[in-house]
């Protein structure tokens, strides 16, 4: 199994993310990118408070937790809210951050009968839950662990991306969450109702809830990689006015986006999903 020194010796930069001293964020297989945002190894220790928070982001988790010389597999459902998961005594976590739509492509579950739900992973799926924790345990480097894990996922591809749902992510995430369900149904000749149910099944949110997160997740965004006040962001996350985008954020996220620039650190948002 690896430890926290392994972080140092990754030789595919190309598909760091991001790094510290106790976490990696590693993209997958470019085979997998419609279905997987990315792996993260983190050892939380050091870095997580009792408020750490993670923002909604319309995606599944498959999550592995390592204490106590032994294993936990955790899947959450597709996230429409924030989850106050706070400090984990875990040594290391290891996480398996979901796109949009690719937690129904590794299980086949209707998305909306599990959305902001999480269940022990043996009981969803026993047999890629045992697989996981092989792979984690026999793993001698990080470069071992991550090309177990492309493999795997690469067989265990379940359901395709309907194809008019990677097309309307790209719509969505292109205008930053600002596009209107009845444009996103004309566009790829469907009506509302059918788009909406596809979202649904493939998702487990409609069209203009996942716009919503969208929108909010660019916001999280600007307010962590630029120093324009919450006007500006408001305007350029596509808000009328100010009083609108701190309503909407706080209602999203839990928090105002003032609370959140200034604790940065108690949030999690996702850093590769939407981009």
């Amino acid at each position: 199994m690896i430890t926290q020194f392994h972080l140092t010796s990754y030789p595919e930069t190309h598909r760091i993310l991001d790094r510290g001293p106790e976490y990696m964020y590693i993209l997958p297989n470019p085979a997998l990118l419609s279905y997987v945002s990315n792996y993260t190894i983190t050892y939380p220790k050091e870095i997580m408070s009792e408020n750490y928070t993670v923002l909604p982001h319309a995606s599944g988790t498959l999550l592995v937790e390592y204490h106590a010389n032994s294993l936990r597999g955790i899947l959450y459902g597709p996230a429409t809210k924030p989850d106050i998961v706070g400090y984990n005594p875990a040594e290391m976590l290891v996480i398996i951050e979901l796109q949009p739509a690719g937690l129904f492509a590794f299980t086949g579950i209707c998305q909306n009968e599990i959305t902001d739900v999480l269940f022990p992973l043996e009981l969803v799926d026993s047999t890629l839950c045992k697989q996981l924790f092989n792979i984690i345990e026999e793993a001698d480097s990080v470069f071992q662990l991550v090309e177990n894990f492309d493999q795997l996922l690469l067989q265990n591809l379940r359901k395709p991306l309907h194809p008019q749902l990677g097309l309307t992510f790209r719509h969505v995430i292109d205008h930053g969450g600002n596009v209107a369900v009845r444009t996103l149904a004309n566009d790829i000749c469907y009506s509302e109702r059918q788009l909406n149910r596809i979202f649904q099944q493939y998702v487990g949110t409609n069209v203009k809830t996942f716009a919503k997160l969208v929108r909010m997740n660019n916001a999280c965004r600007l307010l962590q990689h630029s120093s324009r006040n919450i006007e500006q962001i408001s305007e350029l996350a596509g808000f009328h006015d100010p009083s609108h985008f701190v309503h909407d954020f706080q209602a999203i996220c839990g928090i105002t986006p003032h609370n959140f620039r200034e604790n940065m650190s108690d949030f999690y948002n996702e850093i590769a999903k939407f981009g």
